[in-house]
């Protein structure tokens, strides 16, 4: 008998534009904190361009979801990249 196979991390990448500060990536975090089965959030911001926020799950994630927790704290995803 074999035991269930260990969680995958699964990596969805957004792109979100109109991300400027430190304010805005706790923003942004505490949003997609909420989205259930989020375990790990890092941002690279970038100032006038797309910042780069990396989600990790172990599990695939509503991609509406994530849009609607970034439009909740004030910002819009151009792009989402889910590593499958």
């Amino acid at each position: 008998m074999s035991a269930d196979p260990a969680p995958i991390d699964r990596t969805t990448v957004l792109d979100v534009e109109g991300m400027t500060c430190g304010h805005c990536v706790s923003a942004v975090t505490n949003e997609l904190e909420q989205v259930q089965h989020v375990s790990n959030i890092s941002v690279i911001l970038r100032n006038g361009g797309l910042s780069e926020v990396t989600v990790v799950s172990d599990s695939v994630l509503d991609q509406d979801a994530l849009r609607a927790a970034v439009d909740e704290a004030g910002y819009t995803v151009k792009a989402i990249h889910v590593d499958n």
